[in-house]
């Protein structure tokens, strides 16, 4: 099923026994786990579910539920996110200091790692802080938009540009770049991964990492905080690659110390299926060590039209019951009892706002976004 050249990489990167380990759980189904947002609950909706060591808002379930028809997944209570992913945010929360209040996710859509590094960045400090989510592919960045919209953190901005259009000068005291990689991490979800994979793969993703990297590297301020990661296994990608930003562009490796349940490499950590429940990841943390060129005296915001998606909606809150929410998540008409307020509501579900209708007394205006309405038939 692999190709001898993946087997080789992975073996060189992780050793004989742990290769094997790797390619005997590629072949079996993949866990599910959710993120919670801690600015909506604090408790898991779903019984059997166990914490995800690495993340305090991490949790396996038990089996995979309908998250299209659940109204907590629409309001934005919790995050679809691969559990090795979320070690990305640990790395982050456990290497960024409470000054970090100006951060760039480089490579964001379609938006789980952004969520979990606003709710890091809260854990942090109390103070406020931006956090730009930034998508070069203009049809990703609108699913990334969404996902920002809905988790509701409107300390977080959107941006769509190319690392090279960057300032050439320091901005960010941190930068987190989950660059594109060749994908061996995600094998056992993706087939067209395992068919699309060769040597010749992994050394033009190696390159392209590099020049993103070097192309935004002058906006890290100097003593800034780089999260490198991918979703892949080989040392192309991951260790050397770390080893070329530190001797190259100038950074200091920092070391996180042991993480239960996750393998050490040379410069970095690697989760491991087989070995953790989740899929491939690996992450490293550096510290610029580089003389930054001279500050920049700009604002970033206003001058790259940073977008905040989020937005107080008006009007009173009315809560309605489970068939009401997916009726309303579904785009259908609605009838609200007698009782509702007439005019511009905000329907809720267990208290989290799901979006605007206008109650009309004899009829209720649906003005739920269509881009963002269930698209399968819903069974009450």
């Amino acid at each position: 099923m692999f190709s001898p050249d993946f087997i080789a990489l992975l073996t060189e990167a992780v050793g004989e026994e742990k290769a094997r380990i790797v390619l005997d759980a590629l072949g079996r189904d993949p866990s599910v786990s959710i993120r919670l947002n801690p600015l909506k609950i604090k408790d898991c909706p779903f019984s059997g579910a166990r914490p995800v060591p690495w993340s305090p808002y991490g949790w396996l379930l038990a089996e995979r539920p309908s998250f299209t028809m659940d109204p907590l997944f629409h309001a934005g209570c919790y995050y679809v996110q691969d559990s090795s992913a979320m070690f990305v945010g640990e790395l982050f929360r456990r290497t960024a200091g409470p000054d970090v209040r100006m951060v760039l996710d480089l490579c964001a859509a379609p938006g789980g790692k952004t969520t979990d590094l606003a709710a890091s960045l809260r854990e942090l400090s109390d103070e406020p802080f931006t956090l730009i989510a930034n998508e070069v592919m203009r049809g990703r960045c609108k699913v990334l938009r969404q996902n920002v919209s809905v988790w509701g953190d409107p300390w977080v901005g959107v941006l769509s540009r190319d690392p090279a259009a960057f300032p050439g000068h320091p901005v960010f005291d941190a930068i987190v770049a989950d660059v594109p990689c060749s994908g061996e991490g995600m094998f056992r979800k993706d087939a067209k991964a395992v068919a699309d994979w060769s040597l010749q793969t992994v050394d033009f993703c190696a390159a392209r990492q590099r020049r993103i990297l070097a192309d935004v590297w002058p906006s890290l301020k100097e003593g800034g905080l780089l999260i490198y990661s991918t979703c892949t296994f080989n040392r192309r990608e991951n260790d050397e690659n770390v080893a070329w930003i530190a001797e190259e562009l100038g950074a200091e490796i920092l070391d996180s110390g042991d993480i239960a349940g996750v393998l050490r490499t040379e410069h970095g950590y690697a989760l491991l299926p087989g070995l953790v429940p989740g899929e491939g990841q690996y992450a490293a943390a550096l510290r610029k060590t580089a003389p930054a060129s001279r500050p920049y005296k700009g604002d970033f915001v206003q001058e790259y039209r940073v977008d905040f998606p989020v937005v107080t909606l008006p009007g009173p809150h009315f809560e309605v019951d489970r068939p009401t929410a997916l009726r309303y998540l579904h785009g259908d008409a609605l009838l609200l009892p007698e009782d509702a307020p007439k005019g511009m509501l905000i329907l809720t579900y267990q208290g989290h706002p799901l979006g605007p209708a206008k109650n009309l007394g004899i009829r209720c205006n649906n003005l739920y976004p269509r881009e963002r309405r269930i698209k399968m038939d819903i069974k009450l």
